[in-house]
């Protein structure tokens, strides 16, 4: 019987274990988490390119729209720990709500607005959200 394995070693044994970076939850660390998740894919690419550019555009688009939600939504700091599955990307942010993600009606004459939850799941393979007593864990699985 044949086994796949559950997770990509040769990452780690290359200097490209998981990543985690936490931040203090003002507006500017949406950025910051934009740019440590290039980061994450710059190493990444060096051992395993993406199949395709958007890959790498649809990893950086969920990491900013979670933060962006985490920094709206869930008063204080964030975390981001992004790493190498058997055949793409785990992105998992950690905010301090326990109020789950909704989707949200799209009303540009408001605003605009309510549009990210949709766009995670779209380009996602996955979405979960663990809650606990000191907040979420939101998982998103990406293809690379």
């Amino acid at each position: 019987m044949a086994t796949e394995p559950r997770w990509d070693d040769t990452l780690a044994a290359q200097g490209i274990p998981s990543r985690t970076t936490g931040f203090a939850g003002g507006p500017h660390d949406v950025t910051g988490a934009r740019l440590a998740a290039e980061r994450f894919l710059s190493d990444l690419a060096r051992v395993v390119p993406p199949s395709s550019r958007e890959q790498w555009d649809d990893v950086l688009l969920v990491v900013t729209e979670l933060a962006a939600n985490a920094v709206q939504y869930a008063p204080g700091p964030f975390q981001l720990r992004m790493r190498r599955t058997y055949d793409g990307v785990h992105v998992t942010l950690h905010d301090t709500s326990t109020t789950r993600p909704a989707p949200r009606p799209f009303r540009p004459s408001q605003g605009g607005g309510g549009i990210g939850w949709h766009l995670i799941h779209a380009l996602c393979d996955q979405v979960s959200v663990v809650t606990a007593d000191q907040g979420k864990d939101v998982h998103a699985f990406l293809p690379w």
